[in-house]
């Protein structure tokens, strides 16, 4: 046998005795382990973001048991098993890359997303908006670039990268002087101009973000950790103390 479907049947026979024989495991069900898979996606961005390829390798095991998870505990109730799960993922990819598997010419990688769109929204007979597919719980930033893509597939987009860049400084000028509650609003219009933006530029604004979370909490640890070495409360070090700590750290990094 092919050690991959070898690999395969074990994790399958497995979950089969854990289900059977395991107390915590014969009681999950499916939305029991939601926010389990959730947690589990999120290691694997973080170690995607490390670039640790040995933490990579473990949480996709971790995903790959949960996808074999919910399979089970649907076969027991013959809503669907693993095998309709896997031949329903294949079907949709032979369907939605017909310059693959038919006769359709696609040169390069804006063609085959545009083909995809125009697929899924004939597979949906045109009753599906363009947007329906966004998750209603994805984080916002990602749900922006998304909806953002999604549009752009079907033509909705700025002419060129200068006509996003005027949008992002209109933008900046009305969050400046809206007022009140209008500020929430105008500054959620900044934040979306900037993340089509980024989309122009080939640029994930949520890796993006992310990467300078991590460079915060760097330096700002390093300055946690200066205060405790020369034994002074945090709160007593000043701006230009802090400061010089941050700019070391930051070298550091870099």
């Amino acid at each position: 046998m092919d050690k991959r479907l070898e690999a395969f049947q074990r994790l399958l026979t497995i979950m089969d005795e854990l289900r059977e024989q395991c107390p915590w495991d014969r009681e999950q069900t499916i939305e029991s382990i939601r926010h389990l898979t959730i947690e589990e996606t999120y290691e694997l961005s973080d170690a995607i973001l490390d670039n640790d390829m040995v933490e990579v390798e473990k949480e996709l095991g971790d995903l790959a048991l949960h996808l074999v998870f919910y399979s089970k505990i649907a076969s027991e109730t013959n809503t669907f098993d693993i095998t309709s799960v896997l031949n329903g993922i294949c079907e949709k990819l032979i369907r939605r890359h017909p310059h693959i598997y038919s006769d359709v010419t696609a040169k390069d990688t804006e063609t085959v997303k545009r083909n995809w769109e125009q697929i899924k929204q004939a597979e949906s007979n045109g009753v599906k908006s363009v947007l329906s597919g966004v998750p209603k719980s994805m984080p916002s930033i990602v749900k922006a670039m998304r909806m953002q893509e999604k549009a752009a597939q079907v033509g909705f987009d700025w002419p060129n990268k200068n006509d996003v860049w005027d949008k992002v400084e209109e933008e900046l000028d009305e969050f400046k002087v809206a007022q009140g509650d209008e500020k929430t609003s105008e500054f959620g219009d900044l934040l979306f101009s900037l993340i089509n933006y980024a989309r122009w530029n080939n640029i994930n604004p949520d890796d993006a973000l992310e990467r300078t979370n991590k460079k915060f909490k760097y330096r700002f640890e390093a300055i946690e950790e200066e205060a405790k070495r020369i034994e002074k409360p945090l709160k007593e070090l000043s701006l230009s103390e802090m400061e010089v700590i941050w700019q070391r750290a930051k070298s550091n990094l870099d």
